[in-house]
C-alpha cells in the first residue's frame, strides 16, 4: 500500500506534468546549491525547476499520459516544468549547461511529445516567440504595401506614356498616326 506523502508527491507531480508545456529532465550531479540557485532564476517565471525522485516521478509521468520518459529516469534527476515560452527555458537550460558542463539535459517533453536531448538543443536555437511574431507581422505588412506599389506604378506610367505623347504632337506632329477617317480613305 503506498504511503499518504509519496502519493501526495506523485499527484502534485502529476499535476506539474499537465499545467506545463514542456518539461526538461536534466542531471544535476555535481553542481552546488548556489549553481542551482542560479540556474532557478535563469529560468524566470516561466519554468520551475525541481529535484525530483525517479520513482515517483516516473508513475506520475505515467499517469499524465507520458510514458515516452521511462528510460530517462536513471541517476539523480531535475525536471524543469514550463509554463510560459518553452524555447526561452530551453535557451537557458543550454546556456547554463554551456558554463556548467556538470549539467546535462537528458531530454523531455512538448505538449505531449517526447524530445531527445538534441532536438532539446535545437528548440534553443529557435527565436523567441516575440521575434517570430514580429517577422511575420513585418512579412505580412510588406506585402499589401508591394502589391499597392505595382497598383500605383500602372496608372502613373499611363500618365507618362500619355503625357509623352501629347508632347510629341504639340512639337509638330512628327510621326504622329493619322487619323481613322484619313486611314481609310
Amino acid at each position: 500500500m503506498a504511503r499518504p506523502d509519496k502519493a501526495a508527491d506523485v499527484a502534485e507531480i502529476t499535476d506539474k506534468f499537465r499545467a506545463s508545456n514542456a518539461a526538461v529532465l536534466t542531471e544535476y550531479r555535481g553542481l552546488t546549491v548556489k549553481q542551482l540557485k542560479t540556474l532557478r532564476r535563469s529560468l524566470g517565471e516561466n519554468a520551475q525547476y525541481a529535484v525530483v525522485k525517479n520513482t515517483l516521478t516516473k508513475i506520475a509521468a505515467n499517469e499524465a499520459g507520458i510514458s515516452e520518459l521511462d528510460d530517462l529516469f536513471a541517476g539523480p534527476t531535475a525536471v524543469a516544468f514550463v509554463t510560459g515560452d518553452p524555447v526561452e527555458s530551453a535557451k537557458a537550460l543550454r546556456d547554463f549547461a554551456k558554463e556548467n558542463p556538470a549539467l546535462i539535459i537528458k531530454g523531455g517533453v512538448l505538449d505531449g511529445k517526447a524530445l531527445s536531448a538534441d532536438e532539446i538543443k535545437k528548440l534553443a536555437d529557435l527565436e523567441s516567440r516575440e521575434v517570430l511574431l514580429a517577422k511575420l507581422a513585418g512579412a505580412l505588412k510588406a506585402k499589401p504595401s508591394q502589391a499597392a506599389a505595382v497598383f500605383q506604378a500602372l496608372p502613373s506610367k499611363l500618365v507618362r506614356t500619355v503625357d509623352a505623347l501629347r508632347d510629341k504632337v504639340e512639337q509638330g506632329g512628327a510621326g504622329t498616326p493619322a487619323p481613322a477617317e484619313d486611314a481609310a480613305e
